[in-house]
């Protein structure tokens, strides 16, 4: 079992647990909405993505922003999961972030949906 995240306290009083799939869709979005320098351990964790959203809107922006994603998953992720697509799409104060996926150590395809108010 794995703490769950965000952190709190379960029924029972004692910190949440999750299964290790919940685990792994927990730290993508950890990586997606973290923004470089917010830990102070760990300065360059996170991909900045929240930091680009009121950049200007353009086809060239889009693409790298999901080479951003994607290679921020694969540079802190990468020995979990493969990282097969990412989408990232704003529509009115919503960012819609999918990240198709296959964890390593079993195979299996996922596709893990994220959206944040911006």
């Amino acid at each position: 079992m794995h703490i769950d995240y965000p952190l709190h306290v379960s029924a029972h009083g004692r910190t949440a647990l999750t299964d290790r799939d919940s685990h792994i869709r927990d730290m993508i979005e950890q990586v997606l909405f973290t923004i470089p320098g917010e830990r102070v351990n760990r300065p360059d964790f996170g991909c900045g993505l929240m930091q680009l959203v009121f950049a200007p809107n353009s086809d060239e922006l889009a693409t790298a922003t999901q080479f951003l994603v994607q290679g921020s998953l694969q540079q802190w992720l990468g020995d979990l999961i493969h990282v097969e697509a990412v989408e990232v799409r704003s529509e009115d104060s919503k960012l819609h972030v999918d990240v198709r996926y296959v964890v390593r150590r079993n195979e299996e395809r996922r596709l893990a949906q994220f959206e944040r108010e911006i």
